[in-house]
């Protein structure tokens, strides 16, 4: 039955234009062709990232850390509350007013004071600069050799400057070695990402980074398979090409290198606009959804590729939106670009201004300076 499913789903028709099929891709004349069975190498590759990120954090990042004068906020030590803390755990970690009367009743505190407790307990949960520092830094280093390396690759190939050239004699492209390697060092680097996932900083954009990163994987994997690497290559190096701007303004702004970081996140998003929002959709998907129709009918494969192409599309205007509000926060003046993603965390002084917004005197509302201290959060 598994064997019927398998030959039915792997029909030449489903994956390939009329005409060529698997049998194009089998090795012959001492020319290669990617193969099914090489992807399996991306999860020890995968494995071996995880472990040479755990080393370079301990011994590159860490000391970078310190020398560039990363320092944490002094973070609130808290009084040990049994009762507290098994109802952060096992109810809310943002409890509801009823339930901050219910535990202010049961453990004699106010409920400003069972409220501050769980403000800075939910603080304690957050990473700290120096994590943040290193996990961007380990990021930093990948695009950036990624990326050089990849333009290194693809520089003197003649579709890196006539794009249909990627649809010549398809798909009976034979694989070249810094091919392989490109493909398997990106792909073992995204699922790398997926398995370390659970222990990275969360932003408010999680659902996003995972639907990127899975439809990144499934992308660079079916590429391989039905040998469009030629196309392949060029979308990797397009991603590339801003990651290492955008990673290396989280590092200068969590050394607190504020004009720095503000020229390198502007420098970071014009380089995303032109390659994210122009380069991949009027060049390269241009080259890939309307270019082919005019030498092959429409298949399955082809509306596969291009959706997956259309969903990384969509979540880059996403992206985008984000970026440019936070352009235009620190252009007419602002100090710091503020991550609209970050996840930051809550201070003393959101507490005061929830109090002072309480208190009325002579009829007038104390409204703080809550958007004062908003303008002035670093980019997380």
């Amino acid at each position: 039955m598994l064997s019927s499913l398998s030959e039915l789903v792997w029909q030449d028709w489903i994956w390939f234009p009329p005409g060529v099929g698997w049998a194009d891709l089998r090795d012959h004349d001492g020319k290669v062709y990617p193969k099914t069975g090489d992807l399996w190498a991306t999860i020890p590759i995968a494995l071996c990232f995880l472990l040479i990120r755990q080393i370079f954090e301990r011994v590159v990042a860490t000391p970078l850390a310190k020398l560039l004068g990363v320092k944490d906020n002094q973070r609130v030590r808290l009084i040990p509350n049994p009762a507290l803390e098994s109802s952060f755990f096992t109810s809310s970690k943002h409890p509801p007013q009823s339930c901050l009367e219910s535990l202010s009743k049961q453990t004699g505190l106010s409920v400003r004071q069972v409220e501050r407790w769980f403000r800075r307990r939910r603080n304690l949960e957050r990473p700290n600069k120096l994590k943040k520092f290193r996990e961007a830094s380990w990021r930093f280093t990948f695009y950036l050799i990624a990326f050089f390396a990849g333009l290194a690759v693809l520089i003197d190939k003649p579709w890196f400057h006539d794009m249909k050239m990627m649809w010549e004699d398809f798909p009976k492209m034979p694989l070249i070695t810094s091919q392989y390697w490109y493909y398997m060092l990106e792909l073992g680097f995204y699922m790398s990402l997926v398995f370390s996932v659970a222990t990275d900083v969360k932003r408010k954009d999680f659902k996003e980074q995972i639907i990127h990163h899975v439809a990144t994987i499934l992308l660079i994997s079916f590429s391989w398979l039905v040998n469009y690497i030629r196309a392949g290559t060029l979308i990797m190096l397009v991603h590339d090409a801003s990651d290492y701007l955008m990673e290396s303004a989280k590092m200068f702004n969590y050394a607190g290198w504020r004009k720095t970081c503000n020229l390198i996140f502007t420098l970071f998003a014009v380089v995303f606009i032109i390659t994210r929002l122009v380069i991949l959709p009027f060049w390269i998907m241009h080259t890939t959804w309307v270019y082919p129709l005019t030498l092959y009918p429409a298949f399955f494969g082809f509306y596969f590729f291009n959706g997956l192409m259309v969903v990384l599309l969509l979540l880059h205007m996403f992206w985008a939106v984000l970026i440019l509000r936070m352009v235009i926060k620190f252009l007419p003046g602002n100090d710091i670009v503020e991550d609209e993603r970050s996840d930051k965390d809550e201070t003393e002084s959101d507490e005061e201004d929830e109090e002072k917004t309480e208190t009325s005197k002579n009829g007038h509302v104390q409204n703080g300076h809550t958007l004062l201290n908003n303008n002035h959060r670093k980019l997380e």
